[in-house]
């Protein structure tokens, strides 16, 4: 194991909370499989040096394992859906140690323009004429708390209420518990009937008073908000610079798990997932 010395390496508090959530490696599996020759912990420290440095992978420090393995434990784990598990059960851990249930049942819904490098195609970025942005666009859903459920990626030309249905369809196939979204102006109209139609989700825009001027802090959409903001604070999230979108929502996703294993490893949290069963014998 290498001695640890970056900020964004795992404490040991924070790897005892991700580890358990990890599939189990093939080589402990009853099909068998290569043994793994990096440690995970390496793995996520490296993954998580990429999203908070903002380094391309090629530049990943001699340190790590190669950046070649890194990606690839990256784009596995995202096809398996392995990172949203670990984001729903760090996110219900949070919610119970608040004292609320470990589901939200009430959500906000927000996007936010960011330039595309050169590294981003043109069929997956588009201009946004209202930011004046070439490049993506993400939408991300919260709870209440500003805790990540979901985030999606699109091109920047995509018009809010267009992606909107993309993005309520998977977080009611995701969350069938999820009962209110509240948004911004640009859900309001047809989408808060088609929502409530096929989806018995009521969408409740909160729109800006006609009278202000300024910034104004806006009931319930601020705390998306100031989840987006806590997303920039890792510097690959500056601008895109992903060639897939799913690699995009997967990163953005990482950055989430880091607050929320640094918010739980401050607050002394131990593990308390349950056992991953032995692999058979024979």
């Amino acid at each position: 194991m290498r001695r640890r010395r970056y900020p964004s390496d795992t404490t040991n508090a924070e790897w005892a909370l991700i580890e358990p959530l990890l599939p189990t490696p093939a080589c402990e599996s009853p099909t068998g499989g290569r043994p793994e020759k990096h440690p995970r912990r390496e793995i996520v420290d490296a993954i998580r040096y990429v999203v908070d440095t903002g380094c391309k992978w090629r530049a990943l420090p001699v340190d790590f394992p190669p950046w070649r393995t890194v990606w690839g434990f990256m784009a596995r784990w995202a096809a398996a859906g392995v990172i949203g598990q670990i984001r729903d059960q760090l996110a219900g851990r949070i919610r119970r140690e608040m004292g609320k249930g470990p589901r939200a049942v009430a959500t906000v819904i927000d996007s936010q323009s960011v330039k595309a490098a050169e590294t981003v195609s043109r069929t997956s970025r588009g201009y946004d004429p209202g930011k004046k942005i070439n490049g993506r666009k993400r939408h991300l859903v919260v709870d209440t708390r500003g805790l990540p459920l979901l985030v999606m990626v699109t091109p920047a030309d995509l018009h809010d209420s267009a992606a909107a249905k993309e993005v309520l369809f998977r977080l009611r196939l995701m969350h069938p518990e999820i009962t209110i979204v509240w948004a911004d102006s640009a859900y309001a109209g047809k989408l808060v009937t088609w929502a409530k139609k096929y989806l018995n989700l009521t969408i409740k825009p909160v729109s800006r008073p006609r009278d202000a001027s300024g910034f104004v802090v806006l009931p319930r959409r601020w705390v998306v908000e100031r989840s987006l903001a806590w997303m920039m604070h890792a510097r690959r999230h500056a601008r895109d610079y992903e060639r897939l979108v799913q690699h995009s929502e997967t990163l953005i996703t990482w950055a989430a798990i880091t607050l929320m294993t640094r918010r739980l490893a401050r607050r002394g949290a131990t593990p308390s997932w349950p056992r991953k069963p032995a692999p058979a014998s024979g």
